[in-house]
């Protein structure tokens, strides 16, 4: 059996039995893969902290010819947006309250993030542009973008990547300008791009028309964002 290494993004895990887990993870190179991680509920000491979903790592897997699933060898970490989410400290009050519900959210949007590449990337069909996107986003995160402008940011390009994008003949001119900007500069720039809640409520709500439409379906994790705001 081969053993490969490459950069990937980890999407989401499974319990498998009463040790292991199926970790599903996007390589640069070769497509999504799903693997299993002998021992990873028992033991940190191969995998710890870096089968979290939108984890950057290096990994080594095993692959055999007919087989659904690889042997997944290690993560070697070395970027999770779980970095940028602050653990809640000192008193209780309306600032903390406020700034532990930001947190919140932006942990809800990884897992928005992790089910949106798993939804839309292929199993073993290479496709580096969507990988490098999704770290673009991680890495954007780490560097603390705003979450909701990146979230926009993320899914117009994911559409636009898949070739399904369809622009909303309704789209007021404040939205039509964000896409814009969002078409010429990087995520890391979209702090600088001033742009209002309710333009981003109706980008949102436009995107996830559009990818609902394409998927048939409603993502759980879209679910979950619209409890998290109630």
């Amino acid at each position: 059996m081969p053993l490969y290494t490459t950069d990937a993004l980890i999407l989401r895990t499974y319990t498998l039995g009463e040790s292991d887990r199926i970790v599903v993870f996007l390589t640069r190179d070769r497509g999504k893969k799903r693997g299993v991680a002998k021992n990873a509920r028992q033991s940190r000491r191969r995998f710890g902290g870096a089968l979290e979903p939108m984890t950057c790592g290096r990994v080594a897997y095993m692959e055999r010819e007919r087989r659904d699933l690889v042997s997944l060898h290690y993560v070697e970490p070395y970027r999770s947006p779980l970095s940028a989410i602050r653990p809640p400290v000192g008193p209780v009050g309306n600032a903390a309250t406020a700034a532990a519900r930001g947190d919140d959210l932006a942990l809800g949007h990884v897992g928005y993030f992790a089910e949106l590449i798993d939804e839309w990337a292929q199993e073993a069909d290479p496709n580096e542009t969507l990988f490098r996107l999704g770290a673009s986003i991680v890495d954007a995160m780490c560097a603390g973008v705003p979450i909701e402008p990146l979230a926009r940011y993320f899914e117009y390009w994911l559409l636009r990547l898949q070739g399904v994008y369809e622009p909303d003949a309704d789209l007021s001119d404040a939205a039509l300008a964000f896409l814009a900007s969002a078409r010429n500069v990087s995520p890391y720039a979209l702090g600088d791009v001033a742009v209002a809640a309710r333009t981003l409520s109706e980008l949102e709500a436009a995107h996830r028309a559009l990818i609902a439409r394409h998927l048939e379906k409603d993502l759980k994790s879209a679910r979950v964002l619209r409890e998290m705001r109630r």
